[in-house]
């Protein structure tokens, strides 16, 4: 049987995933976490110490299952654009705590050590598959990472003006948009 405090906590972190996508650091507020988690914000206090902290563990929920996730191949690319475009599309409040950590959190003590070592493990991959002929080597590996990742996450950081265009195509079609686009990017 699960223990209370580990149900607690979970129900915090996904209450505080909503609020913090929807309003950001600065504008959330821990008693609306609090409420929609069916607690109170003692415990949010107890388990995060603070807001921050609280954002930090939210953040560091998602980068773990991101970095557990099997999605990236360096031999194909435009595939792995692709799988990151569908968890942006399943999961469309990546995008904005992606956003609100960049504006509110970026440089902060958080750690994100996994993360960093991911990146540097992709990094080492995309320039093993760059010496093998098999991915572009017009761009360094660091720059086509971020190429991909931008390209698969572009609807997600579209200005609302922009909204048309996201209806106007099939989620599928913009997945195929994505893949072909990092297609062209990434050819030898």
């Amino acid at each position: 049987m699960e223990r209370d405090a580990e149900a607690t906590r979970r129900r915090l972190i996904a209450a505080a995933t909503a609020e913090f996508a929807r309003y950001g650091i600065a504008g959330a507020r821990v008693d609306r976490i609090a409420e929609a988690a069916r607690s109170n914000k003692a415990q949010i206090y107890h388990y995060f110490q603070s807001k921050d902290g609280l954002f930090d563990a939210v953040f560091e929920a998602h980068v773990d299952e991101a970095v557990r996730s099997a999605y990236f191949d360096a031999t194909d690319l435009p595939e792995t654009a692709g799988r990151i475009f569908d968890d942006f599309e399943a999961h469309p409040e990546l995008g904005r705590l992606t956003t609100w950590y960049r504006l509110e959190r970026a440089g902060a003590e958080a750690s994100m050590h996994e993360l960093v070592a991911a990146n540097e493990a992709k990094i080492a991959a995309i320039r093993d598959a760059q010496t093998a002929g098999a991915v572009t080597a017009a761009y360094p590996a660091d720059v086509l990472l971020g190429l991909i990742i931008v390209v698969a996450s572009a609807w997600t950081s579209l200005p609302p003006e922009f909204a048309s265009l996201e209806n106007a195509h099939t989620p599928a079609q913009r997945r195929q948009f994505v893949v072909e686009a990092v297609r062209r990017i990434v050819a030898p």
